[in-house]
């Protein structure tokens, strides 16, 4: 029936978020410490290609021109580069350039070279997100020169042919030159991160990013894959968005993750069996356990617990806290190597979980067993057998559980991030149905 269900309704309408983010004007002003940096959304290589275009020779001029009048480009500084957010719009790309021009001996020119273009970010057919711009318009003013009297004298030098040897119009060309970095970085957007060695996450765009006041708000939704096959998650009851109280942060970025994204990533290692755990119970063997159990071991074995999850998990968030609930059957039973069952328990657990990022990657951690219940799953055991098993085994489910889930998580869960950045100044508050995890953005030095 589902299947059937899924051909009949259109692709778009089972695709909703599950997690965002917002990248702040602040975000889109980062530099790194070093003043000579580039902005990000034009990357490290942005001064430099327009140093190589500007300083590029022209190509050759059909009509004959004398060598000796030629302009000459003698120095290049990129004075001024940076982008800015449009509410409703997108971004505009600011750049100035001063140009040192030799247009005879002895005689030179500044020149400023100032371009604004417009860009926004689309989603490509491949599902990728990308910049593209809208609009561009290059100025070119003359700021000083030496036969001029008084040098801070600022006119517009148009039909010259310092305009004909830079090729104003070319520049918004290569603008797009300027895309090819941060494109490429937001291609790995979209790259599936290893959670366990068969458990993979990948955070897929859902349209183009809305702009607003606060920023520009980015909608994901979250797909697993299993031995590399995409595994059917519970549905989400309520649609996700991006919460109000995400837009007050002062921070680059701003982070947010719905509470089914964590039902969701525990389901995926339900799913992987990464929640399947073998616990020996240390310093128990079968002739400590009742007579009616030891002696069904003609050896003294140790005994050995194997817990199975019998439903998906569920995260549930609340103000400062978020917990797991794990629905578990437990096979009591002895020998390491083949192992013999004489008893089916289910245990329920509740845990505590803990929040904290490293680098890009979300650390999840069980930082307390808060509850848990035992049930029987065999109705001809006495209470008085039941209790003492629950005295004998308890205390192994309640350490081991969490430790072995923690070790499942301990390379932990990737972010969404660009290639190249990692987040610092780290603060993260957890809500009821979601947690907020506004970051401050830190490019990483390049090597080579």
């Amino acid at each position: 029936l589902s299947i059937l269900l899924s051909l009949l309704v259109p692709a778009h309408t089972t695709r909703s978020p599950d997690c965002g983010g917002i990248l702040t004007p602040s975000g889109l002003r980062y530099r790194k410490s070093r003043p000579t940096s580039p902005m990000p959304a034009a990357g490290r290589g942005g001064k430099s290609v327009l140093r190589q275009d500007l300083m590029a020779p022209p190509a050759p001029d059909p009509s004959p021109v004398s060598p000796s009048s030629r302009n000459q480009i003698i120095s290049i500084k990129v004075d001024e580069f940076s982008l800015t957010l449009i509410p409703d719009t997108g971004m505009r790309l600011s750049i100035d350039v001063d140009l040192g021009i030799a247009s005879a001996p002895l005689t030179t020119k500044e020149m400023r070279l100032s371009i604004v273009a417009d860009l926004h970010v689309d989603m490509n057919p491949d599902g990728n997100l990308e910049v593209v711009p809208s609009a561009c318009k290059p100025t070119l003013e003359e700021v000083q020169s030496t036969e001029e009297m008084d040098r801070s004298a600022l006119h517009k030098s148009s039909g010259s042919d310092v305009d004909k040897q830079i090729n104003v119009e070319k520049i918004c060309l290569e603008v797009s030159k300027l895309l090819l970095f941060p494109n490429e970085r937001l291609m790995s957007l979209a790259a599936p991160f290893p959670i366990t060695p068969s458990c993979q996450v990948q955070y897929l765009p859902l349209a183009s990013p809305m702009y607003s006041e606060q920023g520009i708000i980015i909608s994901l939704q979250t797909t697993f894959q299993v031995e590399g096959t995409v595994i059917p998650l519970p549905v989400s009851p309520v649609p996700f968005s991006m919460p109000e109280s995400a837009s007050s942060s002062p921070s680059h970025l701003t982070l947010a993750f719905s509470e089914h994204f964590y039902t969701s990533l525990f389901s995926a290692l339900e799913a992987s069996g990464a929640l399947n755990v073998s616990l020996l119970v240390s310093g128990t063997t079968v002739s400590l356990l009742p007579r009616q159990m030891g002696s069904l071991f003609p050896e003294d074995l140790p005994v050995v617990l194997q817990a199975a999850t019998r439903s998906s998990p569920r995260v549930v968030l609340e103000e400062d806290k978020a917990i797991v609930k794990l629905l578990l059957t437990v096979q009591i039973g002895a020998g390491s190597s083949l192992f013999q069952s004489f008893l089916s328990v289910n245990v329920d657990v509740t845990a505590r979980l803990h929040l904290s990022v490293v680098d890009t990657r979300m650390i999840i951690s069980v930082a307390a067993v808060e509850d848990i219940e035992v049930s029987l799953a065999a109705s001809d055991v006495g209470p008085v057998l039941a209790a003492l098993l629950e005295e004998l085994f308890l205390p192994t489910i309640r350490e081991e559980v969490p430790a072995q889930i923690n070790m499942v998580l301990r390379q932990g869960v990737f972010l969404p991030h660009i290639a190249s950045f990692t987040y610092t100044d780290v603060n993260i508050t957890i809500h009821k149905d979601y947690v907020l995890i506004p970051c401050n953005l830190q490019l990483e030095a390049r090597t080579g």
